[in-house]
């Protein structure tokens, strides 16, 4: 299977080592927008280090629409306020019998790219692999967890079933289900309730349970969003969030989130697809998310004030 691989992050650079190094069934490109990037990227290869070992490896990396030609698969891991330009450019690049993978975080991206190119082309997933982007071409696996993957509309082709045989061949536990909606608004709900608050915080995420301030907070996002989900009838993937997410800070307590490696960097973040999802969502059907709100407005003034902080 041609696989390419769209974005170089911590996902994109995660999988794209691990589905060269043990694949033979799988042949993968990188494709990257940044030609320097790229250009590094094919000379040093990609290193990993951490759970799976320490380890490099070489990998086909692109900067051409002419990577996607005779393509069976395209994985979309760019962030998700890039979903919608970056499937813009390569749409027509892409056969019309390959399927689009979206591994990313929060809500809005199966629309954008169905909006692009069909929603019978896409296949949605979460991955709970923890990876953290050092630098460019070097990824540290800083947990191993279990990715599942879905079409929206419940089916199981014959491709799904290629795909999580070569996940799981390459070392990457991989399951399909046929509620990919449901598993994408459960871990949108940890991702509200740990996301931000470590930004803002700029803790890891299991010292958000050490502090009562953080953990009040914590609960009460968890709380509002799962009211989101009920109203919309959403079935959670376990019957007691608030449990979930704090068993997941404990069981990633070293972790720095994604949203506080982007703050970190001072890169925007995936803000208004977690928190400002469930603000949005909450307003719409009247139901209050004031912790929500504070936490999407506090990101977003953090972005937007990165040279005047003080050091």
């Amino acid at each position: 299977m041609k696989i390419v691989i769209v974005g170089p992050g911590a996902i994109g650079s995660l999988f794209a080592a691990h589905l060269a190094r043990k694949n033979t069934d799988a042949e993968v490109t990188l494709f990257d927008k940044s030609p320097e990037r790229a250009e590094a990227l094919r000379k040093s290869g990609i290193s990993v280090e951490g759970v799976s070992g320490k380890w490099q490896i070489k990998t086909t990396v692109e900067t051409d629409l002419r990577a996607f030609e005779g393509c069976e698969l395209v994985m979309l891991c760019v962030k998700s306020y890039d979903t919608k330009p970056a499937i813009e450019k390569i749409k027509r690049a892409i056969p019309e019998s390959a399927y689009v993978l979206t591994l990313q975080n929060g809500v809005g991206n199966i629309e954008n790219i169905s909006e692009a190119i069909g929603q019978e082309r896409v296949i949605a997933g979460i991955t709970n692999e923890g990876a953290t982007l050092i630098e460019a071409g070097r990824v540290r696996h800083a947990g191993r967890g279990e990715t599942v993957i879905g079409k929206p509309d419940g089916k199981i082709p014959v491709e799904m079933r290629r795909i999580r045989e070569l996940f799981n061949a390459s070392g990457l536990e991989t399951r399909i289900s046929r509620d990919i909606h449901g598993l994408i608004w459960s871990k949108l709900i940890i991702n509200a309730g740990i996301n931000a608050l470590t930004g803002i915080t700029r803790l890891a995420n299991g010292k958000l349970l050490e502090f009562e301030g953080s953990r009040n907070i914590l609960r009460d996002a968890v709380t509002e969003a799962v009211k989101v989900a009920k109203r919309k009838r959403i079935k959670l993937a376990y019957d007691d969030p608030l449990a979930k997410v704090e068993s997941v800070c404990e069981s990633t307590a070293a972790n720095i989130s994604s949203m506080l490696q982007d703050i970190l960097r001072k890169k925007k973040t995936e803000v208004d697809y977690i928190n400002g999802v469930i603000v949005r969502q909450a307003q719409s059907m009247g139901i209050p998310s004031p912790v929500n709100r504070m936490l999407l407005d506090l990101i977003k003034t953090i972005e937007s004030s990165y040279e005047y902080m003080v050091a």
